[in-house]
């Protein structure tokens, strides 16, 4: 059993973390979203984790070679040029 995401989303990006988890980020619900949550298929749970810094639907999602996700673009308050890294280790986003 999946579970069911904390938010309802559409438009956003699933990145498989080198531990496993997938990274599930921002996308449109209600209104654009900054937040972000993470699936361990291990045990079908979902859990919050730090929030992105823009709400941003639309956007790309990479996992880097040092296991940080990089997110860019997208759009949200217009079409958006900046980009955010997600730290797994901290669970927190940085310009």
């Amino acid at each position: 059993s999946t579970g069911s995401m904390n938010f309802v989303r559409d438009s956003h990006t699933a990145s498989v973390l080198s531990n496993g988890t997938v990274l599930v980020a921002g996308g449109i619900g209600s209104t654009y979203l900054n937040s972000a949550e993470l699936y361990d298929p291990s045990t079908g749970t979902w859990t919050s984790t730090g929030s992105m810094n823009f709400g941003r639907y639309g956007h790309t999602a990479s996992v880097l070679a040092n296991g940080k996700v990089l997110v860019a673009g997208g759009i949200g308050s217009g079409y958006l040029n900046s980009s955010e890294l997600y730290d797994p280790a901290t669970g927190t986003w940085e310009n």
